[in-house]
């Protein structure tokens, strides 16, 4: 994925933190020793010359010399998927965005796992058919409808599936627990709470990977390549889990994000501008 656009531009993130720190465009811009016209203009296109990014950063609750780097045109490192020849990450396009799916599964068992399912069911089924695949489980990171458009779709073809879920409004056999694990052959399917961005939202860990191969975290919208799920009124209770349950993984866990491009762990706590 390493041509990928980014999930969130410059504009975005700024906006983004407006809302959820209650900036208003005129502070925001006197922050960065510009003109409301200027910033506006940063906003909409992600440049402003002489834009003092330290301190905006610092008005927005935001990394200021992080964010000055994201607009210089900051991306992760492409990332080679050789380590995790059955992982596939599914992208697909629907109601004016683009959201991703992933399919794992065990190289001996052929027992798949999907995490989300995206707008299209079609690719899912063809690479199930493809790979000979045995889907037992559908694991929902949150309920927001772009994550689960596929949804019946799947549940209708594959009859026996399970579904796991951290919706309270979720029959009570798909609700997933915090100390529940699930084997995939001989892949260890865990799950960590990161509420913010949607109540329910729920991080996957994926383990044992063959030649020991680096964890996987199916994070859902808390967390993208560069920025993270707006959370307006809950931002620290995003960020705190962010911190808690993903960046204490290992530096090179691949996060898998419901938007843009793969990353890690690492290339997160070292660039992301909202966690200073």
């Amino acid at each position: 994925m390493s041509g990928v656009m980014l999930e969130d531009s410059i504009g975005d993130i700024l906006r983004k933190a407006r809302n959820s720190t209650g900036v208003s465009v005129g502070a925001a811009a006197a922050a960065a020793g510009l003109s409301e016209a200027a910033y506006a203009q940063l906003e909409e296109a992600g440049k402003a010359p002489g834009c003092q990014w330290k301190a905006l950063g610092a008005a927005l609750s935001l990394d200021g010399e992080r964010l000055e780097r994201q607009a210089a045109g900051w991306k992760p490192a492409a990332v080679d998927l050789a380590g995790w020849c059955e992982l596939r990450v599914i992208p697909s396009q629907g109601d004016g965005m683009s959201v991703n799916a992933y399919l794992v599964w065990d190289e001996v068992t052929r027992e798949a796992a999907l995490f989300d399912t995206g707008f299209d069911a079609e690719a899912i089924f063809r690479l199930i058919d493809e790979n000979q695949l045995t889907l037992k489980h559908i694991f929902i990171t949150h309920s927001h409808p772009d994550h689960v458009a596929s949804l019946a779709t799947l549940r209708a073809r594959f009859t026996k599936v399970r579904v796991h879920s951290g919706s309270k409004n979720a029959p009570v056999d798909q609700r997933i627990r915090g100390n529940d694990f699930i084997m995939l052959g001989s892949l260890r399917v865990t799950n960590r709470d990161t509420p913010g961005h949607a109540e329910d939202g729920i991080t996957y860990v994926v383990g044992n990977w063959p030649a020991d191969a680096p964890f996987v975290a199916v994070v859902g919208d808390a967390l993208f390549a560069g920025s993270m799920g707006g959370a307006r009124e809950h931002l620290e209770l995003a960020r705190t889990k962010v911190r808690e349950q993903i960046f204490s993984l290992p530096q090179d866990t691949l996060v898998c994000a419901g938007h843009g491009p793969l990353t890690t762990v690492g290339e997160e706590k070292l660039n992301n501008p909202w966690f200073p």
